[in-house]
C-alpha cells in the first residue's frame, strides 16, 4: 500500500507515495531509496513494480512526480534537468524526516533519464550513499545526435533555434508531438505505448524547449565525483533508443567502488517488464545489500 506525500521543492508542492516493508516494525528506521522516473514518466508508470521489489527487500520506498508532472506544481511538462535534481533533493529530505527511516542511510534509483538525473544527484548530495543507474544518458548532446540521421539532426538544432528565440519573445516554448523529440524505437514502443494508456498523466506532447535542455545536460562531467560511495549502471546490449555506449561511458569516468551491467537481448522499454524487469532488479538489490542494507 501507498501513502501519499506532498512536500516542497523549490517553493513548489510536489506529490509522492511512500511505500512501507509489510514487516516493519513499529519504531524501526530502514534505509530508505527514492525512485526517479525518465523524460516524460510519472510516479504511477512503472515506479510501483520497482517499490514493491525494494519493500520485499525491507527497504523504504519515495516515489514521486517533478514539478510540472502529475499532479505536482511547476510549468506544465518542463524537463529542466537541474530543477529536477533540485526535486531529488527535495525528496531526500522528505524521505530522510520519515520516521520509519534512518537518515544516514539514503539511496536513489534512476530509470532512463532519470540514471542520469541520479548521477547528477549523486555527485553533489554527500546524503546519498548508494546509486543506481538504469539505460541512463551520460552526454544530452551525443545522445540526441546519436539516434537521430545527419539531416534530422541539422531539423532539430534549428528548431531548437528558432524556439529559444520564441521563448526569449514570447515565455512560451512551441509544443509537439512527444516523438519529435524523443524518437520511437520500434523495437519496444509498442510496450510503452501500452504501460502509457492506462496511465492518464503520462502525456504525449513536449515543449521544444526540452532539447536545448538535454543538450546542456552532461552528467559524465560529474559521476565521478560519487566516488568513493557505490554506483551501479545497467544498461543493455540492443536498447537502441539510449544506447549502451551511454552507460558504459558514465561507468569509465566513474570512481570505485562501481559496477557496471549489461544485460543480452533487451530493448529500452523492456526493462520495465519481465524478464529483463526481473534480471534489473536483482542486480539492484543485490547491489543495495551489500552496501547500504535495509535494516
Amino acid at each position: 500500500m501507498a501513502e501519499a506525500i506532498t512536500f516542497y521543492s523549490e517553493g513548489h508542492k510536489l506529490v509522492g507515495d511512500v511505500y512501507l516493508p509489510a514487516d516493519l516494525a513499529p519504531g524501526e528506521r530502514r534505509a530508505g531509496v527514492v525512485l526517479c522516473h525518465g523524460y516524460t514518466g510519472v510516479k504511477d508508470l512503472y515506479l510501483p513494480d520497482n517499490a514493491r521489489v525494494l519493500n520485499e527487500a525491507g527497504y523504504v520506498v519515495l516515489a514521486f512526480d517533478y514539478k510540472g508532472w502529475g499532479k505536482s506544481e511547476g510549468s506544465p511538462t518542463r524537463l529542466a534537468p537541474h530543477s529536477r535534481v533540485a526535486d531529488v533533493q527535495a525528496a531526500l529530505t522528505c524521505l530522510a524526516h520519515r520516521p520509519e527511516v534512518d537518515a544516514d542511510r539514503l539511496a536513489i534509483y534512476g530509470t532512463s533519464y532519470g540514471g542520469a538525473t541520479v548521477v547528477w544527484t549523486a555527485a553533489i548530495d554527500p546524503r546519498v550513499k548508494c546509486t543506481v543507474a538504469v539505460v541512463g544518458i551520460g552526454d544530452g548532446r551525443r545522445w540526441m545526435r546519436s539516434v537521430r540521421r545527419p539531416d534530422e539532426w541539422v531539423d532539430l538544432l534549428e528548431r531548437s533555434a528558432g524556439d529559444r528565440e520564441r521563448r526569449m519573445r514570447t515565455g512560451e516554448s512551441e509544443f509537439v508531438e512527444r516523438s519529435e523529440v524523443l524518437l520511437p524505437d520500434r523495437q519496444s514502443a509498442a510496450l510503452a505505448a501500452a504501460a502509457r494508456k492506462d496511465v492518464p498523466s503520462a502525456l504525449n506532447t513536449l515543449p521544444l524547449e526540452y532539447v536545448d535542455d538535454t543538450l546542456g545536460f552532461h552528467p559524465e562531467w560529474v559521476v565521478d565525483k560519487i566516488a568513493p560511495r557505490p554506483v551501479l549502471f545497467i544498461t543493455t546490449d540492443d536498447d537502441r533508443l539510449v544506447p549502451p555506449e551511454e552507460s558504459v561511458l558514465l561507468y569509465e569516468k566513474a570512481g570505485e567502488p562501481k559496477k557496471l551491467v549489461i544485460l543480452k537481448g533487451y530493448g529500452h522499454y523492456e526493462v520495465y517488464v519481465d524478464p529483463a524487469f526481473t534480471e534489473v532488479m536483482d542486480e539492484t538489490v543485490a547491489w543495495y545489500q551489500t552496501h547500504l542494507p535495509a535494516r
